[in-house]
């Protein structure tokens, strides 16, 4: 197992899931609940320097199939004008079905509504980040793929200064 803190980001349409894990890489926690938009990418480089991450493990949303759509493609995109704002950080995208159902179910007996809505995203960060951690445990081996550097593209929802092609 390698050593070093991680953070798992969940990023939705809205919002964004951030999770790290101890140094040990053994238990995953929630940090906090990023709002998408102007800012995002700033913000989490922001988190990955004050926590001194190694790496992003970020949910790739594929279907039930393992087909990739719309929101995966997204996905890659972000992760990859993540990946060019954190270098040399890696980021690693890992898939992330169901998930947010997961935090969902797990959340739903515990808080209502809008309290619900306002962590869910942080429980789904720590689902992805548990399950790469335990995933890494179990087979010796980095779950996931590594983001490529200059794969980024624009998207206007972002705050990213530059494209790269």
């Amino acid at each position: 197992m390698r050593r070093g803190v991680r953070l798992g980001v969940d990023p939705g349409d809205a919002r964004i899931g951030v999770a790290r894990c101890d140094p040990s890489g053994i238990l995953a926690t929630p940090v906090e609940t990023v709002r998408r938009g102007k800012g995002d990418l700033r913000r989490l480089r922001q988190l990955v320097a004050a926590e001194e991450a190694v790496e992003v493990v970020m949910g790739l949303p594929r279907s039930l199939s393992g087909g990739e759509g719309p929101a995966a493609v997204k996905t890659r995109v972000f992760a990859a004008q993540l990946a060019e704002r954190i270098a040399p950080v890696p980021v690693r995208l890992v898939d992330e079905r169901l998930t947010t159902v997961s935090a969902e179910a797990m959340l739903r007996d515990q808080r209502k509504g809008q309290q619900r809505r306002a962590v869910v995203d942080q429980v789904a960060a720590v689902v992805i980040l548990q399950h790469a951690l335990d995933t890494e445990r179990a087979t010796g081996n980095a779950p996931g793929e590594v983001v490529a550097l200059g794969t980024a593209t624009a998207d206007p929802g972002n705050d990213v200064e530059e494209t790269h092609e």
